[in-house]
């Protein structure tokens, strides 16, 4: 039995508490900082991670605070056990280098929660791509949009010393998503658009050129927080030698050359409750079992790589240097 503790029980530690519930390997013991959430769900309270982990016997801990916590949460646990975080892992590539250090020099694993990777209609790209079902993928763009959040408390996603901003918050998982794929990009631009009011940009588009089977290919990517009431958008459309794929709203629609259009299977066999205000799915149930699962072969995640997630970490952290 994997014996779990969440620091963090807003809405992601809500998310993760519920799919825990589905994985019989799996048992939540305890929770840091919420005692009305910890009475709710029948566990134990506590305000102090490392006293979490020892007092439970923990086997790993689930890191689902702010981003600007992830660091010193995840760098202090480490210490004792195995560690969930959420994406982003830090802000720095440097600091995510640091928690991969610790890991290692402690013999525990770091496991990071990019979960677009088990979307299904992102897996359907992925399968597209490396079987060259319509040739050779020539170019791509996608995007991740929304009206400006309100729901954070505090402000911290907001404050660019704390979330990152859209980079880290909202692209981060398209960026990961192509690296997982293409590996990392061999050139970037970024532009940004500012409105003037709130000192930070509320529109990012991010131009990549990736070598992929020894061929150049260009990605664009657009990230946004507008101001106005903007419906939650994101997708893609991916243009191939003979096709195009395009996915809008969890659908995926192929368009080969010379053929009728195609609805590729992007159904989810299981359709688990999040808890919050996010329909029901499975994606944060495969991506915690996959979690699990390495974490009884005691291995690392040959899925979700270091190399990767301190590769996004480091493009990102060098656009927001420079806007």
């Amino acid at each position: 039995m994997i014996r779990v503790g969440i620091v963090g029980t807003g809405g992601m530690g809500t998310v993760h508490y519920t799919n825990y519930q589905y994985i019989e390997e799996c048992q939540v013991a305890a929770v840091c900082g919420n005692r009305e959430k910890a009475e709710k769900w029948g566990v134990n309270d506590y305000s102090d991670i490392t006293e979490m982990i020892q007092s439970e016997h923990l086997d790993v801990v689930d890191i689902c605070t702010p981003t600007f916590l992830h660091y010193t949460q995840a760098k202090e646990a480490l210490k004792y056990c195995s560690v969930i975080c959420e994406k982003p892992l830090s802000l720095t590539r440097a600091e995510g280098e640091e928690l991969i250090n610790t890991a290692k020099k402690y013999g525990h694993h770091l496991y990071v929660g990019q979960v677009l990777r088990f979307f299904p209609e992102y897996k359907v790209l992925k399968r597209v791509i490396e079987e060259q079902t319509c040739g050779k993928m020539l170019d791509g763009y996608f995007w991740r949009l929304s009206a400006k959040p309100k729901w954070t408390s505090g402000g911290w996603l907001t404050d660019k010393t704390k979330s990152g901003l859209l980079p880290f918050d909202l692209h981060i998982h398209d960026l990961d998503f192509l690296v997982s794929i293409l590996g990392l990009p061999e050139k970037q631009y970024c532009t940004s658009s500012w409105s003037g009011k709130d000192g930070m940009p509320q529109q990012y588009r991010f131009l990549y050129e990736f070598e992929y089977n020894g061929q150049k290919i260009n990605i664009c990517a657009e990230a946004s927080w507008f101001n106005g009431d903007y419906p939650w958008s994101a997708g893609y459309r991916v243009c191939f030698e003979h096709g195009v794929l395009e996915s809008r709203e969890g659908k995926a629609i192929l368009y080969p050359e010379g053929k009728e259009p195609q609805i590729l299977d992007t159904s989810e066999k299981r359709k688990i409750p999040t808890g919050i205000n996010i329909p029901p799915t499975g994606v944060y149930l495969e991506e915690l079992e996959h979690f699990v699962e390495c974490l009884q072969n005691d291995k690392d995640s040959d899925m979700i790589q270091y190399d990767q997630i301190l590769g996004v970490l480091g493009y990102l952290e060098e656009i927001n240097k420079k806007l």
